[in-house]
């Protein structure tokens, strides 16, 4: 399910701050900025060397190729291997950035994210007033590649945890595992894992007219083949050296790994960067045998799925039957309310940034004389009236002297409803702040439910004055 965090607050950078180098497959030098972003923009591309300065906001819907790397494309704009970059911004646990670029590629740097890290950590992380919204894993989740054997699964799991292994069935490279069990760790322990490729694709790739940008300071190279005459003259053209030769580790040379696992702890990097395209933030263990950006991208399509599925048919997850937090008396001794204009009966949850209220509609409701004889139903009117009474609840607890305030709504926008309600039913309210409140107003996203569904919704705007 999705659920708006009770403690974290959306974080953003506090000053643009810039890079520059090239891009490994284009090579063109490439200028990327970081700038600032409001609350709820999460991560979005600006082209500026366009014409209209065109955005693509970081989404797997956007994803169009996967060979080496994660492009997006949105009206003929396009935004090439993006997973570098997105991966330093989930790593540092910051919610918003505008990412400007003067060319279609990020700068590769040293084919990691270390460089992208250390640019974002200078500029420093400021707090939002606008609340996280993450996936906490219920179930489990899988994709499978069935052509290549590549598959990512994600477990229940108190923090966002990610475990990657690779086989590529190579003895220079062998079988690597590697664990991220914290995304506080990821500075520490992945961002400096560079990106790597086997002696065979790098001529694949040359062959192509590709990484343009490389050399032997941005990739790692495991020579998975003889190095021929011939190949060695190409690569000291392509990589600009006078001399290349193979380590005794089965790479080649002017390159010292930084972690004997440093394939595997790369690939946990793309496994991040990809998955930051879902946009919201997981909260679960990710599993990923062989990840690759195809399967990952796959595996963030189908997260971004089951995530929109459950925002649109989640139910609140209460006991009715528990004690409640505050019954019908308590009620009356914060709102002024009283029946038959009173329209809710308890209180289950209560915290500083959501409230899940309680009606038990029953026959006897003063409104169903009226409303309709011989079909009674619940007006929609009223049970706006029933989630801003709730919503009162969650206000009015910000003060210490509730007796002295009373709340008057502002306004209601985004109004919706779903099903009827009739006679019988249990509607149970959640609202929860849209952002802060400030000097005395409160915006809050409004829901009820009934037998297991969505009933109404509304955005509700209120504010508390003292009267007393």
């Amino acid at each position: 399910m999705t659920v708006i965090s009770t403690e974290i607050k959306q974080k953003t950078i506090s000053k643009e701050v810039s890079l520059t180098g090239v891009g490994l497959h284009t090579g063109k030098n490439v200028t990327l900025t970081f700038k600032p972003a409001e609350a709820n923009n999460g991560y979005t591309f600006k082209r500026i060397d366009l014409e209209g300065n065109p955005v693509i906001k970081a989404d797997a819907t956007y994803v169009t190729n996967t060979q080496r790397g994660t492009c997006l494309e949105k009206n003929g704009v396009i935004i090439q291997t993006c997973e570098h970059v997105l991966a330093a911004l989930v790593g540092l646990q910051i919610d918003n950035a505008i990412i400007e670029l003067n060319a279609s590629e990020p700068p590769i740097m040293d084919g990691s994210s270390k460089f992208f890290v250390e640019a974002l950590e200078s500029a420093q992380t400021v707090e939002q007033d606008a609340y996280i919204e993450e996936y906490v894993v219920k179930d489990v989740v899988s994709y499978i590649d069935e052509e290549s054997g590549s598959e990512i699964t994600v477990i229940p799991a108190p923090t966002y945890q990610v475990t990657t292994m690779v086989d590529f069935g190579t003895k220079v490279l062998g079988t690597q595992n590697a664990t991220l069990t914290n995304i506080s760790k990821f500075k520490d322990d992945i961002s400096d894992s560079r990106t790597f490729s086997f002696l065979h694709e790098i001529e694949m790739l040359l062959e192509n007219g590709l990484i343009k940008g490389g050399d032997l300071n941005n990739a790692i190279v495991y020579v998975d083949k003889e190095l021929s005459p011939e190949t060695m003259e190409r690569l000291k053209v392509a990589f600009k050296k006078d001399n290349i030769s193979i380590k005794p580790n089965g790479i080649l040379d002017n390159l010292t790994l930084h972690h004997p696992n440093e394939a595997a702890r790369h690939k946990l990097l793309d496994v991040i960067g990809d998955l930051a395209l879902v946009g919201t933030r997981i909260k679960g263990k990710v599993i990923a045998n062989k990840p690759g950006h195809y399967v990952n991208t796959q595996f963030a399509k189908k997260l971004q799925k089951i995530i929109k599925n459950e925002r649109r048919n989640y139910v609140p997850d209460v006991d009715l039957f528990a004690t409640p937090v505050k019954d019908v008396n308590q009620i009356m001794e914060m709102l002024p309310h009283r029946p038959p204009f009173l329209l809710v009966d308890k209180i289950l949850e209560l915290s500083d940034v959501h409230v899940v209220g309680l009606k038990n509609v029953t026959m006897n409701e003063p409104f169903f004389v009226g409303h309709f004889p011989g079909a009674p139903v619940m007006p929609g009117v009223l049970q706006i009236e029933a989630m801003a009474q709730t919503g009162g609840i969650l206000v009015l607890s910000t003060v210490p002297d509730p007796e002295n305030y009373l709340t008057y709504l502002l306004k209601i926008d985004k109004v919706r409803y779903k099903h009827q309600v009739v006679p019988g039913d249990t509607l149970v309210f959640k609202l929860d702040l849209m952002q802060p409140i400030r000097r005395g107003i409160c915006q809050m996203q409004g829901r009820a439910y009934a037998n297991g569904k969505l009933v109404s919704e509304a955005e509700i705007m209120a504010q508390i004055i003292k009267v007393k």
